[in-house]
């Protein structure tokens, strides 16, 4: 059986589709010059898309800067949006008064149940 091969293609090795009639996006060259060592990355964007200002250099890992017209950009030190916390989408549908009013129930709730519960001959173990 050793001796015998399988014949075929490999799996997953090899399309079977070809480019033929296929239409390619535009692309274009970005550049980006790292502040740290000097080194300059080469990548492709589609013609159309917002290049970032900032890459990661290939080279030594440091924040590289987006060149345009030879010239690495200026970057935007503009205000950065702050994540929303938990706290931030709660507030923005309730109020204070509201929360206190929920909260009062869920804790009325809650000892109610604690007193139904109680056998009086289990006795509570305490630290």
């Amino acid at each position: 059986m050793a001796d015998r091969s399988l014949r075929g293609i490999r799996l997953g090795a090899q399309s079977l589709q070809s480019e033929e009639g296929v239409v390619f996006m535009e692309r274009r060259e970005t550049k980006y010059t790292c502040d740290a060592c000097g080194h300059v990355t080469s990548l492709m964007f589609a013609a159309d898309a917002e290049a970032p200002q900032t890459w990661e250099c290939r080279s030594c890992g440091a924040e590289a800067r987006l060149n345009v017209d030879g010239q690495a950009v200026t970057l935007d030190s503009g205000e950065e949006k702050a994540a929303r916390t938990h706290w931030d989408m709660l507030m923005e549908r309730r109020t204070r008064a509201e929360l206190e009013e929920l909260l009062e129930e869920r804790l009325a709730y809650i000892r109610s149940r604690r007193g139904a519960g109680e056998d009086p001959t289990r006795q509570k173990i305490g630290a």
